[in-house]
């Protein structure tokens, strides 16, 4: 409340403050916030205060310290206390035998940002009461399960007993909800599901916590199984009920509540979409309902609880849940597990024989845990809880029984949530009860509240007051005046001019010094509270400053001057008036030797050897007193020494010589020095303060120390006994072997061997070198015992001196590649030294991931590139290890950075996890190299691989250094050190270029072939090297890439590169159907005297000709270089990014004399005849106005009087990433009145690379104006647009927004409001665990983890009988279906996308509103039939042959195909392969497997005769070959058909054995990946069209798809078709279908391999009432039917064009028919459907509107 109490020592408390004040920024907060009133001043922070004086003139709104500072009277101020009160605090009793806290209860009231700390102990006994409550799953599969649970009771009761002696156990069971889909409703399958057992049920009571053993176990004997349809169970009905039913179930208030969940299926949960009633049935109301019997009542009116429901009620009641469930349920309930905070989860056996054991394990983790949790908290307040006890991964701590244990809590008050001031909230919001609840007791109760209320003195206002001149309220101490008035009496009007005189300061002419307005004859100055004064004369920003700051930080300005803290003073408050700095150590004042002022000692004498309070530094006196005294003590005592003579009387100080001098610790100094002229030792003392002076006297003993003299005979004995020594040691090392290796062990005789180059120059003519490096031999010499290791540089153009200096300092931020060589700890194989081979493209994979992990740390490098593998011949023992060479870009400045961090890691033997081998790396500047060699044990020679730097730009005869520079690692010395390179460079023999710079290569051609030309000058051979680089063409999707070698043989001077061209990829229907794609050939290292000419890289555009011809009109193909000019291309052209939409472009200047320069630009991936030219006078220039985030190509050229020279090399450069645009539409699927799924599409410009969504919603009123504060959800995976909120209040409508993040940040949002309750309800199929982030709307905190989500693989264990989810990850999640309406054919066109995972047939009826749809864009087609003739299908469409036709109806009694191959690898050679149980009417009586390998071989076959043995291990399998697997069933009726699948096990091999693979090395499975998802549109009621996309990892080439079509129920011989080709997507149109009858679809890629795994489907296509498909009656006048054969129509439909608003979609399409037929359709529909393998339905209720 308001503080207006005043104390006699209140000024003593105000001083005290003053001095501990707030820092400047927490004033400002306050005096800086534009409030008008007290209590929004109050409100600013938890630190401010208001000033309800009268009589003061500064800012009312400011800290209490700064208040009463500036002059406000103590008992004028306003301040709001928070207060803390424990109302409840019963100390604990350790002796009672259940769980306690202290205190029970307090009450705390806190203003917006304030904290509260206190502490919480609670106890938890070695021994407390215990209910433990089975719930078990009483579906069919667990019948073993109850059997060993009936003989089990004993065994739980003395489990029981060794935990407490206060025990009961209750015991109830659940099936599902008894309704469709879950439960048979056949009236024999509601009396009996199974043979012996119960009606189904949802949930029953059995048994309520008894202590009685014998009476759960004799009631447990009774009960039997029951049943139901779906592998999922209605167990969180179960959970819910049990949790509520506190009396049903007799929960006993002070015990430790467990809850046993054993099952072996999964779950459902609210909304979860797996039943048709999804949607349909209300939200549970989470209240009892169990009748008489136990049962549970509300199953078929309520859904099931949602996850964090259950985690609520469960903590709420204190129940804590021990998951008992099976390997197969198992990775469900291992996620689900984690949300509840304190859990157990084990692995039952199949028969839940282990469930005794189990519980034992999960008492005693649970006992261990304790959770301490807020519930019911206000959204104003936050808890935190910290402890020294450790915490567990759940976040819970881990405790000691029997002992309390003291907990920290911290209670804060937020001041804003979302933007919102926390006062602004509701109420309930701000004020609550909030229960501090560990797991096992009660907990703490806290009545918080958040201190809101208004100043009293706002209360008490006075309207119109007098002293307001009747114009204004008084209120608070000031005038609050009405508008149109102002001043301090509200007595000036806003409009009137009144006399500017009064304002006018002597000798001035500008009112108010033109700082401020003069109203009412008094200024109002400006610059809120910058000037000041009567005539605003003063400015408080020019007040004296120390070290730049205004008034030290000490003081505030006012009037002009400084006004200092208490405790500071002076001019600008610099000076303290405290004497703490000035106290020493012995806590006087400067050590007696000075005085203090203005903070700092001024000592009486100044000494080099005293500090800053006087005091005799001690340290610095023993560092150089004695050596200062030296010489004048030598002189004046002995007459020697540098200051003998006439200098000795500079001395200021006298000796005295003594007799005997005292001890060292007497003494400040005991100094003792050598006579150099008699070798004698002589001695002194320093006394005092250390600083003799002219007056004083240094004490010299009388006697010097001098050596005895009779030692020196022993020197020439010495001297002869060592040369004796030595002597015999040669003797040894000459004639005895074993001497000599015994001696070469020792350091001092392994000094002797020597390392250098074989030869000190080297001279190579150009013309003549086969390389661009030169293998220079080192020797060693003498010993080769031991590891010697030599650094070594190369560095260029020596006969230039300084140029590579000057070229270092050309540009330090320019961008230069940096070679790099290392030798890895793995040795080469023929496969590295093949760049085309799988060997050599992982490990070049695994070297560029690892180097540029460690590289990246480098400021401005880029990624690796042009990685190759090679051998070093002479390099030792390793020369047969992998050298690899690459290619970094850094800066030029770089150089030395990378050398230190590439011999770092050298040195360490690893890049990241890359392993290399020390002592080996070779790196390669532009101008220089630096490397490293090693000499293994018993290595005479290696070579050093010297770069040569050979460029076309080189002098005729130039000079390079190679230097060994020294030894790091051996004891080798180095000799010959230098070594002199001369490359000669003679005339050229020729000059190699391209015809042109660009070439035109129609799509429809296999093969570019580019010509190379050679202009002869010297009849020789010439040699180039050419390789392929990507554009927007990429290697191996475009084209083939290639690198090689071209030998011009004497007189030849034409030659051709061939690159092969892949078929197009499906044109982008944004360029008008087809795109342009390039790639460079770049030709380099000439040799034989060849040189390079212009132009020595050349674009090869791909494309379609007509297109071509088009884009580049006016270009021709025999284009020549125009006439020689004396300019030359500009060099070292450089690009760089200065920001999102410009580009700083630089280069050197050519030779000659140029006038200026053009600059070409253009997007990377146009034309270069769409490029913009710019004209610059000087080597560089901005480009502007470019798009952000793109790649840009540019060159630049000089142009003089006689003409343009030749371009520089092409240079690209991206631009920076702007934010992005509002994501694309939202969309809503409305699952109920409560949830919903939320997608929306990509940004329409990204600007960069998208990182991240956030997605906002909250409460809207009817004027669309927020209720309360918004909640957001960050949905980190970019791919995943999509989001399941639940819990939403029902009937109110909600705003949600979506925005988008790239690397530049927030973009924009994007904004719909939708009130659930008036859209349709379409029930969901989503799995159990979806691939997608689900939010609890009721939950609290922003950026929430997600409550589930998962991309786990679910895998069936051997022996099961369920089935497994499909792990193909191409499947969908959801699927799609969009309606388009051709109208000429009377066709329904339909597209849904089916997963194969399960095989429910749902024929959704779709409704009501538009809440999304997508743009489908429908080629042309002929439909095909089933007749005599055949069809011609147009080139979009492959060519589609009938194959044969067999017999799907199985035979009565015949197994089906097993249902799923899972293949799970033991080891590089052994797998274990498992598969589902097939259906079949009789008994099974074993399988059949056989596996080869797919290239062809031997046949294995394996029989198992036992039918419930649903796995085999296969051993002996080759590493990296391709099996075959086929399993068959076989029953009575005879085998089944197979099932098949192809799996690799890749490993690492021996090189010398590839069929051996290397011990301990990793092993990975591989599998062909089935095509993509299948995709139908109906055509007409017997005909779709069918498509997929190309499978992600073909197993080998493509050669086509076999199709497989036949009934699903059977009835009619299989189809198959064999559709040719290699297209990313691939469509079939299929005739001669039957309405109403679901087909299955087949779909696999044929390989070189053979045949890849199948991607199935299943699709019914339905008429209206059993009619005619095209049957629309109430929808007259939009169809009309055309005469004439379905299959002689040709139908042409134009691209729909859909348009967004507020999350829905209108789609309008024009219909044509020949002309004859015109109509405008606006649909409107629900375009989402979410089932697996859905049943298409033409009865759709749909609104048409003719326009």
């Amino acid at each position: 409340m308001v503080g207006l109490r005043a104390r006699p020592w209140a000024r003593l408390l105000v001083a005290a403050l003053l001095i501990t004040s707030f820092s400047g920024d927490k004033a400002n907060r306050c005096k800086k916030a534009q409030v008008k009133t007290c209590t929004e001043c109050i409100r600013v922070g938890k630190d401010c205060a208001y000033c309800t004086d009268e009589r003061f003139l500064e800012q009312r709104c400011n800290t209490q310290a700064e208040l009463l500072a500036a002059g406000c009277r103590l008992e004028s101020v306003v301040v709001m206390e928070s207060s803390f009160e424990i109302t409840e605090e019963t100390e604990i009793d350790t002796t009672l035998h259940r769980s306690q806290v202290s205190p029970q209860a307090l009450r705390v009231r806190l203003r917006p940002g304030e904290e509260q700390h206190f502490q919480l102990k609670v106890f938890e006994p070695l021994e407390s009461p215990v209910d433990l409550y089975i719930l078990m799953d009483f579906s069919n599969s667990m019948s073993d399960d109850l059997n060993n649970l009936k003989q089990m009771g004993e065994h739980l009761a003395e489990v029981l007993r060794s935990l407490t002696r206060d025990y009961t156990i209750g015991f109830g069971k659940f099936v599902d909800k008894v309704s469709v889909p879950q439960t048979d409703m056949r009236p024999e399958k509601l009396k009996e599901p199974w043979p012996n057992s119960d009606p189904p049920f949802s949930f029953k009571n059995v048994i309520r916590l008894t202590q009685d053993v014998d009476e759960f176990r004799n009631k447990l004997q009774g009960e039997r199984i029951s049943g139901n349809l779906d592998a999922p169970e209605g167990g969180f009905d179960a959970i819910l009920q049990t949790a509520v039913c506190t009396r049903d179930i007799g929960w006993r208030p002070d015990s430790t509540h467990l809850l046993v969940f054993s099952t072996e299926s999964a779950f459902h949960y609210e909304a979860d979409g797996a039943n048709v009633l999804a949607g349909i049935l209300k939200r549970n109301d989470e209240e009892c309902h169990l009748d008489a019997t136990g049962t549970y009542t509300q199953y078929k009116t309520q859904d099931y609880p949602s996850v964090p429901t259950l985690v609520r009620l469960l903590g709420k009641h204190n129940i804590i849940p021990i998951f008992a469930v099976t390997n197969y349920s198992y990775s469900y309930y291992e996620k689900l597990h984690t949300y509840f905070p304190v859990s157990s989860l084990g692995v039952l056996q199949e028969d839940s024989s282990n469930i005794v054991e189990l519980l034992r394990k999960a008492f005693d983790n649970i006992r261990s845990n304790l959770d301490i949790r807020a519930l019911d908290i206000p959204r104003g307040f936050r808890t935190e809880v910290t402890s020294k006890i450790p915490k567990t991964k759940s976040g819970s701590f881990h405790i000691q029984r029997g002992e309390v244990g003291t907990y920290q809590v911290q209670l804060r008050a937020i001041e804003d949530m979302n933007g919102m001031h926390v006062c602004q909230l509701p109420e309930n919001d701000k004020k609550g009860n909030i229960h501090l609840k560990p797991s096992f007791s009660d907990g703490l109760r806290m009545d918080a509240e958040i201190i809101c209320d208004m100043c009293s003195c706002e209360l008490q206002k006075e309207a119109q007051s007098p002293y307001c001149s009747g114009h204004g309220d008084f209120m608070c101490g000031h005038c609050v005046c009405y508008e149109g008035w102002s001043g301090k009496t509200c007595s000036c009007s806003t409009g009137s001019q009144s006399d500017t005189v009064p304002c006018l300061r002597e000798g001035e002419d500008k009112p108010c010094s033109g700082r401020g307005e003069c109203q009412c004859g008094r200024c109002v100055c400006y610059g809120d509270g910058r000037y000041e004064g009567h005539f605003c004369e003063y400015d408080n920003f020019q007040c004296p400053r120390t070290s730049g700051v205004l008034c030290n930080d000490r003081g505030r300005c006012s009037m002009g001057q400084c006004v200092c803290e208490p405790g500071w003073t002076g001019p600008s408050c610099d000076c303290p008036l405290s004497n703490a700095t000035c106290i020493d150590s012995n806590g006087g004042i400067c050590n007696g030797r000075g005085h203090c002022e203005c903070g700092r000692c001024h000592c009486n004498q100044q000494s080099l050897y005293t500090d800053s309070i006087c005091e005799i530094n001690y340290s610095a006196v023993r560092l150089g007193l004695c050596e200062d005294l030296r010489s004048c003590v030598q002189c004046q005592a002995w007459g020697t020494g540098e200051k003998k003579g006439r200098t000795c009387e500079e001395c200021r100080f006298k000796v005295k010589m003594v007799d005997e001098l005292k001890k060292a610790e007497e003494v400040v100094e005991f100094c003792s020095f050598r006579d150099e002229d008699d070798d004698c030792n002589y001695s002194y003392t320093v006394e005092g303060d250390g600083s003799p002076g002219p007056n004083s006297t240094v004490l010299v003993h009388k006697k010097k120390d001098c050596p005895p003299s009779s030692f020196w005979w022993l020197i020439p004995l010495l001297i002869f006994l060592l040369l004796l020594l030595a002597l015999l040691l040669l003797l040894c090392w000459k004639y005895c072997a074993c001497c000599k290796a015994c001696l070469a062990l020792l350091p001092c005789c392994n000094r002797g061997h020597m390392v250098g180059f074989k030869e000190d120059h080297y001279m190579l003519r150009e013309n003549l070198m086969a390389s661009d490096h030169l293998d220079t031999p080192m020797l060693r010499s003498g010993n080769f015992k031991g590891i010697d290791r030599v650094r070594w540089k190369v560095t260029n153009n020596v006969q230039r001196p300084g140029f590579a200096t000057h070229t270092a300092s050309t540009n330090p931020t320019e961008l230069v590649p940096y070679g790099l060589s290392l030798r890895l700890a793995r040795l080469c194989t023929e496969n590295l030294l093949k760049p085309e081979t799988r060997e050599c493209d992982q490990l070049r994979q695994e070297v560029e991931e690892n180097l540029n992990e460690v590289y990246r740390q480098m400021a401005g490098s880029h990624k690796l590139q042009q990685t190759k593998f090679r051998q070093q011949p002479n390099a030792g023992k390793k020369q047969d290890h992998t050298i690899v060479d690459t290619v970094l870009m850094a800066p030029r400045s770089a150089k030395q950075s990378l050398l230190k961090l590439t011999e770092k890691h050298v040195a360490q033997g690893a890049f990241h996890e890359l392993k290399v081998a020390p002592g080996y790396y070779t790196l390669t500047a532009d101008q220089d190299a630096r490397g490293m060699v090693e000499f293994q044990e018993g290595v005479e020679l290696v070579d050093v691989r010297v770069p040569l730097f050979i460029r076309p730009e080189d002098d005729d005869q130039k000079q390079l250094m190679l230097e060994a520079i020294n030894v790091p690692v051996g004891t080798a010395t180095l000799g010959r050190r230098l070594v002199n390179i001369t490359v000669i460079k003679e005339q050229a023999t020729g000059i190699v270029s391209f015809e042109q710079s660009e070439y035109l290569v129609s799509g429809g051609e296999p093969v570019a072939r580019i010509p190379i030309v050679r202009r002869i000058l010297d009849n020789g051979k010439s040699q180039v090297t050419y390789r392929t680089l990507d554009n927007t063409a990429q290697a191996k999707r475009d084209y083939v890439p290639t690198e090689g070698e071209l030998l011009f043989q004497p007189g030849e001077a034409w030659k051709e590169v061939q690159v092969k061209l892949l078929d197009l990829q499906e044109m982008d229907s944004l360029l008008r159907g087809h795109q342009v794609r390039r790639f460079h050939i770049q030709l380099s290292n000439p040799k034989f005297g060849a040189r390079l000419g212009q132009p020595h890289t050349a674009t090869v555009i791909i494309g379609d000709r007509d297109d071509l011809e088009q884009n580049f009109k006016g270009q021709t193909l025999s284009r020549l270089p125009g006439p020689h000019s004396d300019l030359g291309a500009p060099q070292n052209p450089n690009a760089k990014a200065a920001g999102s939409r410009k580009i700083h472009f630089n280069w050197l200047p050519p030779s000659g004399t140029p006038a200026g320069y053009r600059v070409k630009y253009w997007i990377q991936g146009d034309s270069e005849a769409e490029a913009h030219l710019l004209d610059s006078k000087v080597p560089s220039v901005e480009l502007t106005n470019l798009y952000p985030h793109c790649d840009y190509d540019m060159k630049v050229c000089a142009y003089g009087a006689q003409g343009e020279g030749p371009y520089s090399s092409l240079v690209s450069c991206r631009t920076h990433q702007e934010v992005p645009s509002e994501p694309g539409r939202l969309a809503f699927n409305v699952v109920s009145s409560t949830v919903t799924q939320l997608s929306w599409a990509e940004p329409a410009e990204t600007n960069g690379e998208i990182t991240a969504y956030e997605v906002c919603y909250g409460l809207v009123n009817e004027d669309n104006r927020p209720i309360g504060a918004m909640k957001k959800v960050l949905v980190d995976s970019p791919k995943k647009r999509m989001l399941l909120i639940e819990n939403l209040r029902e009937s109110q409508p909600y705003r949600y927004t979506v925005k988008a993040r790239n690397g530049a940040g927030w973009g924009p949002e994007r904004e719909a409001i939708i009130n659930l309750a008036t859209q349709p309800k379409r029930p969901m199929s989503i799995p159990i665990i979806p691939d997608i982030p689900i939010v609890d709307a009721q939950s609290g905190g922003d950026y929430e983890s997600f409550l589930m989500y998962s991309d786990d693989v679910l895998r069936s264990p051997a022996g099961s009988q369920r089935p497994s989810v499909s792990d193909d990850t191409d499947h969908l999640v959801n699927g799609r279906m969009d309606f388009a309406f051709p109208g000429s054919a009377n066709s329904l066109h339909r597209m849904t996308t089916a997963n194969a995972a399960y095989g429910t047939h749902l024929s959704p009826h779709l409704s009501h509103r538009v809440l999304s749809t997508s743009s489908t864009l429908t080629r042309d087609y002929h439909s095909l039939t089933r007749t005599e003739h055949s069809g011609t299908l147009p080139r979009d469409y492959s060519t589609l042959t009938s194959l044969s036709s067999n017999s799907s109806r199985l035979a009565a009694g015949v197994p089906n195909t097993p249902t799923r191959l899972v293949f799970s690898a033991l080891g590089p050679t052994s797998l274990k392969v498992s598969w589902q149980e097939p259906q079949c009417e009789q008994a099974l009586q074993g399988y059949s497997v056989e596996y080869q390998l797919l290239n062809g071989g031997e046949l294995h076959q394996l029989s198992i005769p036992s039918p419930s043995q649903t796995s085999v291990v296969v051993e002996d399998l080759l590493p990296n070959h391709s099996y075959a697997f086929r399993v068959r069933a076989r029953s009575q009726g005879g085998w089944g058909p197979e099932r098949e699948g192809v799996i690799t096990i890749e490993s690492q091999v021996h090189p010398q054995s590839p069929l051996c693979p290397l011990p301990g090395s990793a092993f990975t499975l591989s599998t062909p990946s089935a095509p993509g998802p299948l995709v139908f549109t109906a055509l007409s009621p017997d005909s779709l069209q069918l498509s997929w996309e190309r499978p992600r990892r073909p197993d080998g080439d493509i050669l086509g798809y076999l199709v497989t079509c036949e009934m699903a129920h059977g009835g009619e011989p299989a189809t198959t078709f064999l559709v040719d080709g290699d297209s990313p997507e691939s469509r079939l149109t299929v005739p001669g279908l039957s309405e109403n009858v679901p087909y299955k679809f087949k779909v696999q890629a044929k390989t070189t391999q053979g045949f890849g795994p199948e991607r199935e489907g299943i699709i019914t296509i339905e008429s209206q009432d059993g009619g005619p498909f095209p049957q629309l009656g109430s929808h007259s006048g939009l169809y009309h039917p055309l005469a004439g054969e379905y299959s002689s129509i040709t139908t042409h439909t134009n691209t729909t064009e859909p348009f967004l608003l507020d999350g829905l979609t209108l789609g309008s399409q024009r219909l044509e028919a020949g002309g004859s037929l015109t109509q405008h359709v606006t649909q409107e529909f629900v375009s989402r459907t979410l089932t697996t393998s859905g049943t298409l339905s033409s009865q759709v209720d749909q609104q048409f509107f003719q326009t």
